[in-house]
């Protein structure tokens, strides 16, 4: 029996703003959720909040997301022995963007850790008026061990950049504190030859455009990498108030270091919970392994669980099961628990 076409709108109008439109099994043309339009932050807002960091940042004029970047140069990592690039996923971000009201803004992080890193900022950021929201692996296999932990906070721009930056202070994760990247990128992958020829980025160690074709977007070269974000567009989330979009951590990643023929990648599904179990058969069945299945953010709604992969092989192996992943997506069932 057909819904009428009144009922339709008023229940995709409810489900946008709840972003469980696909519940009611609608296209994502017609589920496209209404969104209202995040308050732009002030030059002077940015201003304070890069003073207080000591490193600018990256402004998403679209989104609204003012970012700084924490790469972890201190770090020589390598995973099953061999070196990888700090840029393949062992850098930590900060960002910030108003809430829908524009009354406050909020802070969300991702930090990068070694073990005995981790409750030494926790009790930094609680003596900071900040809250952990998450810790947890992202890969197998690499040394140093590395945890990454979550925070967020509400609060005025200035004074949450304030409270982070009193946060990481006493850490490596400060820009004060921290080398300058490597001019050479081999050198973040422990290639420390003498040798004078600029070494291979990732616009030279992998077919970008047969890539690009595979997963259905470009992505972006950061030194050795190549790496792959996608936001939930399909969705309106939420969590304290603010839209979570790509560039605040609602995204879906994929990162590609080594060569073409044989490269590693590492990345991030995330999904609404009934689409969980479908990604994890999809990523099985292209031979990536499930590393780690988490959450990222607390009083997020819908609620969304991310789920990070790693796999070596020829980069469009990999792609190919990446962009597999990805059609998984926007196909969770009514109540969004798979079988349940």
């Amino acid at each position: 029996m057909t819904t009428p076409r009144f009922s339709r709108r008023r229940l995709l109008q409810a489900t946008a703003l709840l972003g469980t439109a696909q519940a009611l099994g609608i296209t994502p043309a017609e589920a496209a959720p209404a969104r209202a339009k995040t308050p732009a932050l002030t030059p002077a807002e940015m201003a304070a909040i890069e003073a207080a960091m000591g490193k600018k940042g990256t402004y998403n004029e679209a989104q609204a997301v003012h970012t700084t970047a924490l790469p972890r140069n201190d770090l020589k990592v390598t995973i099953k022995g061999e070196p990888v690039p700090i840029p393949l996923g062992f850098g930590g971000w900060a960002s910030i963007k108003k809430t829908l009201d524009g009354k406050s803004a909020v802070l969300m992080s991702d930090t990068v850790l070694l073990e005995e890193e981790v409750n030494p900022l926790i009790s930094a950021a609680q003596a900071n008026g900040l809250e952990i929201s998450a810790i947890h692996n992202h890969f197998f296999y690499e040394q140093p061990r590395i945890f990454y932990m979550h925070l967020h906070g509400v609060g005025t721009p200035a004074a949450l950049a304030a409270q982070f930056a009193a946060t990481i202070k006493d850490s490596k994760l400060s820009p004060a504190n921290q080398p300058p990247a490597a001019p050479n990128p081999a050198a973040q992958s422990g290639n420390t030859g003498s040798g004078t020829a600029a070494p291979p980025t990732g616009k030279e160690l992998f077919d970008l455009p047969a890539l690009d074709a595979i997963v259905k977007y470009k992505g972006v070269v950061n030194g050795p990498t190549y790496k792959y974000t996608v936001g939930r567009d399909d969705l309106t989330v939420t969590a304290m108030g603010a839209e979570m979009t790509a560039a605040i951590g609602l995204n879906s990643w994929a990162g590609f270091a080594g060569s073409g023929p044989n490269a590693h990648v590492a990345g991030d599904i995330a999904m609404l919970e009934g689409e969980v179990n479908a990604v994890i058969k999809t990523l099985r069945g292209h031979n990536l392994e499930v590393v780690a299945l988490h959450h990222h953010m607390l009083g997020d709604s819908p609620r969304m669980v991310f789920l990070h992969y790693y796999g070596r092989g020829p980069a469009t192996q990999l792609a190919t099961g990446f962009r597999a992943a990805l059609d998984q997506l926007g196909k969770a069932p009514a109540g969004g628990h798979g079988r349940h």
